[in-house]
């Protein structure tokens, strides 16, 4: 009998030391007008500070919500219902994945913050209604994910938010690499329904980043596949890495063969953060790393956190439907940015659909 292990990382105390990100003074506050070119090419400009901002992913309220601007904030995705006061935010899902273009046009805001996979259609229909839209580049590594940071913290007047949020996440990065040098490395998989993570995934970074082996990138495995049950047998992994969408081992004869079944090394990591691009993403890669190098952890942790169950943040209290824009392999416009960020994976019928069309490509989320 496995014990599956849900871990959050909650940061009590950290040091922040402000640094420039973005338009701002010498005191960190920003300056407008900004001014910045998207990834549509687009040229875009913030004449003042937003009052009123619109997120049409989860992952951009969540870095709204990580700056400490979510008061800024007036409509949201249904997805990004988790976090804490999302429900009092205007829900701007139309059907599907789709965005209620009139909800939002409605809503007037003086910004809109589109991740990439927010279609071309979408972005160019909220312009056509004289809206400001910022749509981002894919984020493909942590490094993406706090430049995004600071660029959203520069286009909503909060620059310092956004830096003391960059710093966090460079603290918590900088304790993870000192406990992981030169450790051994337990072979763990990423596992997803019959999915994993391979080579050229953003899971397999955090996997490697963590201290731990990717046997699927051992196994040759590239992007998003299919795993063999032979690779699990001949690999034999020591940790089975599952998130809170989907957080049960798959019952066969090759999984329960493993050492990490036999000894219930099963860890479980809350699926908002493992699957959006956004500062949250952190406590999946501590998780992980507590998780591979406990002692190793606890002697490089040089700020106070505690672990605890699903009770302790306010996102996984309430576990929310997955958003499949950002866990997918999709088929997003070229213009939405390149590669295979990789934050998951859609449900089982909607991925075996996509490869029976012959249609998975990596999910993505700017």
């Amino acid at each position: 009998m496995y014990r599956p292990v849900l871990l959050a990382v909650v940061v009590l105390t950290a040091a922040f030391v402000p640094a420039v990100a973005g338009a701002q003074t010498a005191e960190g506050d920003c300056s407008f007008p900004v001014e910045r070119t998207d990834v549509t090419g687009t040229e875009v400009r913030v004449t003042e500070e937003p009052t009123r901002v619109v997120t049409l992913n989860p992952s951009a309220a969540q870095t709204m919500w990580e700056i400490g601007a979510q008061e800024k904030v007036t409509g949201v995705t249904k997805y990004a219902s988790n976090l804490d006061g999302a429900a009092e935010k205007t829900n701007i899902s139309g059907a599907g994945q789709t965005i209620n273009n009139e909800e939002v046009v409605g809503l007037e805001p003086d910004l809109v913050l589109a991740p990439n996979t927010v279609s071309n259609d979408t972005v160019g229909t909220l312009r056509e209604a004289g809206l400001t839209v910022y749509r981002f580049q894919e984020a493909e590594s942590i490094d993406d994910i706090k430049r995004k940071t600071a660029i959203i913290g520069e286009l909503t007047g909060e620059c310092a938010g956004a830096t003391e949020t960059v710093e966090w996440m460079e603290s918590r990065l900088a304790t993870v690499d000192q406990a992981v040098e030169g450790t051994d490395r337990p072979d763990a998989i990423y596992v997803f329904f019959s999915y994993t993570s391979g080579q050229n995934t953003f899971i397999h970074t955090l996997i490697e980043r963590a201290g731990g082996n990717n046997i699927a990138a051992d196994a040759d495995i590239d992007g998003y596949k299919p795993v063999n049950q032979e690779v699990i047998v001949n690999r034999n992994p020591e940790w089975l890495l599952l998130n809170s969408d989907w957080d049960e081992v798959p019952k066969t004869a090759a999984y329960n063969s493993t050492t990490a079944v036999q000894e219930g090394n099963v860890l479980v990591i809350n699926q908002n953060h493992l699957n959006r691009p956004a500062p949250r993403v952190v406590y999946a890669l501590t998780a992980m790393a507590e998780t591979f190098h406990p002692e190793a952890y606890a002697a490089a942790n040089t700020t106070d956190t505690t672990t605890a169950t699903s009770t302790a943040t306010e996102d996984t209290t309430a576990e929310t439907t997955a958003d499949p824009s950002e866990q997918t392999p999709t088929t997003a416009e070229p213009t939405a940015g390149g590669g295979s960020p990789g934050f998951g994976l859609v449900a089982a019928l909607l991925a075996l659909a996509a490869v029976t069309a012959g249609l998975v490509t990596a999910g993505r989320d700017g």
